[in-house]
Formats: C-alpha cells, structure tokens, sequence
C-alpha cells in the first residue's frame, strides 16, 4: 500500500479523541460487571490479546466483541491490530490525566 493510501485509510477501530471522553460515558461503560472486569486486567496499561480465552469471563465471544467495542467507544480503551493479532489496550495515561484518580478507584475492590 503506498504511504498515501495508508494515511487516507480509515481506522477499522477508530477511539474519540480524549478531549471528547465524557464521565458519564466512561461510568457507564464500567457499570456492567464484566466491562469492569476487563479494565482491572488492563489496569496495568499494557496490551492484552482479544483472544476470548484469555479473559476468564463466562460469557459468548459475540458478547466478549461488544464488551471491546463499548469500551473503545467510550473512550476507555484502543484496539491495537498488527497482522491478523488484535489486542487491546487502557488508554491509561490519558484517562489518569484527563480524570485523575479514576482508573486507580474502579481497580480497587
């Protein structure tokens, strides 16, 4: 793909930008108990793969996707594709700058 063609390629897993993240989208995304439970693993900052046996949830892959997918939306996290591996990532340092305190107090239990 030439290097034009990859700057005007569109992001299959686009995020908002950190300024648009909003409080009340973030808690409601982290009010479901699985959703929660997905951030405390990614707490620590680092990818994680998107594999659904990774996450120790009882629930279905499609399930497991549209977990991802309101997280991502709501701004909490990235998906990082490279190849054919997806992982996910906190967007930890820009939450902890744009809401201080917050990740640390949902990873609490």
């Amino acid at each position: 793909m030439p290097a034009d063609a990859a700057a005007d390629a569109v992001d299959p897993y686009p995020v908002p930008d950190i300024d648009d993240v909003d409080l009340v989208g973030v808690l409601r995304a982290v009010a479901d108990p699985a959703r929660l439970s997905i951030v405390r693993v990614l707490a620590d900052g680092e990818p994680h793969s998107k594999g659904y046996d990774v996450w120790g949830l009882d629930i279905q892959k499609s399930t497991l996707s549209h977990h991802f997918k309101t997280l991502r939306e709501a701004g909490l996290t990235r998906t990082i594709v490279t190849g054919r591996t997806h992982a996910i990532q906190l967007r930890r340092a820009e939450l902890d700058k744009r809401f201080p305190g917050l990740i640390e107090a949902l990873v609490r239990e």
